[in-house]
């Protein structure tokens, strides 16, 4: 029961995280450089920062999420960001959040209209 509790925690950890950045990328662009340093802070939670993602591979990317046990929605919501924060800032992370999108749909063995949706769209680019 411990180690359930302490999925828990760490699930609420990494959604509250997920949520700040949302709410830092999802402005009016460009991003000054107090919201730059607060969305580093923000990564530094996850153990990366702007220049550590862009230098990951798509591979190793997603597996570092995994290994933080990110779910599927948490999966999503970081690629959602990352192309938020693709548009507000000139950095090439859509293959990332591509790379994720595919991820999620192959192995989550759910199909998804909306993580389908948004594949069309970062590829049509």
């Amino acid at each position: 029961m411990l180690n359930k509790g302490l999925r828990d925690e760490e699930k609420i950890r990494i959604d509250n995280v997920l949520k700040t950045l949302r709410t830092l990328v999802f402005v009016p662009y460009p991003l000054s450089v107090l919201q730059k340093t607060d969305i580093e802070n923000q990564l530094k939670e996850f153990g990366l920062n702007i220049e550590s993602l862009i230098n990951y591979s798509n591979d190793d990317l997603i597996a570092f999420l995994i290994r933080l046990s990110f779910d599927w929605e948490q999966l999503e919501q970081f690629a959602d960001i990352l192309v938020e924060f693709s548009k507000a800032e000139n950095y090439n992370l859509d293959n990332k959040a591509l790379a994720i999108y595919q991820y999620i749909q192959t192995e989550s063995k759910v199909f998804s209209f909306g993580i389908n949706t948004k594949i069309a769209s970062l590829k049509n680019k």
